[in-house]
């Protein structure tokens, strides 16, 4: 029988495998850091982490790779404290 946490535990997975097939980029290490991020951290992420993160994904590997490997955090707090965590993963 399907009750709400039915439902939102395969709403989250739905997504965490958006977010990883998503995560498969054309630069090998992004790939392989994003996709273990994903792995390890997607049930740790709160909702606005979750858009943060889904909006990186649409930036150019090379920029997206230079925020990750970077020491400077990015302005916004929630795009820092996902970027913290990919960097963890």
């Amino acid at each position: 029988m399907l009750n709400a946490e039915n439902i939102k535990d395969a709403q989250k997975n739905i997504e965490q495998r958006r977010l990883a097939w998503r995560c498969r980029r054309g630069m090998l290490e992004l790939d392989i850091v994003l996709t273990r991020f994903v792995a390890q951290q997607f049930d740790a992420l709160s909702l606005a982490e979750m858009h943060a993160f889904d909006a990186m994904l649409t930036l150019p590997d090379n920029v997206f790779w230079q925020m990750i490997s970077a020491n400077a955090l990015p302005a916004d707090a929630v795009q820092s404290a996902v970027i913290q965590k990919i960097k963890v993963a």
